[in-house]
């Protein structure tokens, strides 16, 4: 996704910040949702298995109807999959 294709900005930062918030409270969701993104990495629908896995695991809820936070979320999460794999 591209900031450009963004329709509702300010909802999406507001989405993003109450994300923000829930994983600072509770941190090991980012390590957590790091481990599903590299189960889920390279298959063909891998951002709908990794929301699906992350709802049932942690309490963040990731909707099937993905907003236009929860795609950018889960691209971020993908690159930084990506970037690990590049490293190595």
């Amino acid at each position: 996704m591209k900031p450009v294709e963004i329709k509702h900005p300010q909802r999406v930062i507001d989405e993003l910040l109450r994300f923000i918030r829930k994983v600072m409270n509770e941190p090991e969701i980012c390590e957590k949702a790091k481990e599903i993104a590299r189960r889920h990495s390279g298959k063909a629908n891998a951002a709908q298995l990794i929301a699906e896995e992350l709802s049932a695991t942690t309490n963040v809820n990731i909707p099937i109807e993905h907003s236009d936070a929860d795609r950018l979320f889960l691209e971020v999460l993908q690159e930084l999959v990506k970037d690990e794999k590049a490293l190595y």
